[in-house]
């Protein structure tokens, strides 16, 4: 009993040590939240269109490393709703040119994930540091739950029932993008633009679960695509806080001038040389 008193004093003491330190030292502490559009790509090539108005909010940390072309590494933690829209009938007709013309019904599902982007963002600051331009880029891994289903012909809809052969929960991707932020305190208020390019499948493919069969109206696909990535477009509204009151150290780094050799070169007269 007193060696487990002992580790949970460490324990406490560590983490004090820690929160004390992070108070003074280069991180940030944010809020975001804004509105997206979502995508599938599938394959074999499907008719499909973008889904839009999910929302998206979470919670981020910064670090901010001494050297200005390193920036800012950190985590976010972010709730998504995401999506996609099939067409999966369709009536024909022909134009004035003889072609034709395909009139889609799209089944529209949506979802619902819980996505953790591991960020690197090298910045730069304007206006006397008081404006912060950034590019980021991020490897996200991502759970997906909950969500809807709907026919657009017959306003079918309901909850969508998740099933382990058949739906994918993790899914993992890349994301990209760039910011503003503008700096007055200890706060900072941006905007932030991110794009999300899943690589993992939402639905396995048909090696792994083949058709619909034994499936409800939540399942619209006759075979199963062999590819089914998501793909999202977020625009966040973000407002981050910073720990140190004195300022990010890379504001005061100046670097050290390398004094420059300079060397003479003595050019002998003609009438000179031997």
């Amino acid at each position: 009993m007193k060696i487990r008193n002992s580790i949970l004093k460490l324990s406490f003491a560590v983490l004090f040590a820690l929160g004390a330190l992070s108070a003074s030292a280069q991180h940030t502490f944010g809020v975001s939240g804004g509105m997206g559009a979502s995508t599938i790509r599938l394959y074999p090539k499907y008719e499909t269109k973008m889904v839009l108005g999910g929302t998206n909010f979470g919670l981020s940390w910064r670090y901010y490393s001494l050297p200005r072309f390193v920036g800012a590494v950190g985590l976010d933690l972010e709730y998504m709703q995401r999506g996609f829209s099939y067409g999966y009938a369709y009536s024909s007709s022909m134009d004035e040119n003889g072609m034709e013309v395909r009139d889609y019904a799209f089944y529209t599902r949506r979802l619902n994930s819980i996505m953790l982007p591991m960020v690197w963002q090298p910045h730069v600051y304007l206006a006397n540091n008081h404006l912060r331009l950034y590019l980021e880029a991020a490897f996200t891994i991502s759970y997906n739950f909950g969500g809807e289903y709907e026919y657009e012909n017959t306003g079918q809809t309901g909850p969508y029932d998740w099933r382990l052969e058949r739906d994918n929960r993790w899914n993992y991707g890349l994301a990209g993008g760039g910011g503003f932020a503008l700096l007055f305190g200890r706060y900072e208020l941006g905007v932030r633009a991110r794009y999300y390019f899943g690589y993992a499948d939402v639905l396995r493919n048909l090696n792994k679960y083949y058709d619909n069969a034994t499936d409800g109206p939540e399942n619209p696909f006759i075979s199963t695509p062999l590819r089914s990535p998501l793909d999202n477009i977020n625009l966040s509204v973000t407002l981050a806080y910073r720990f140190n009151k004195e300022g990010f150290d890379e504001w005061f780094y100046k670097p050290r001038r390398r004094d420059r050799r300079t060397k003479e070169f003595k050019f002998s007269q003609s009438g000179d040389m031997q």
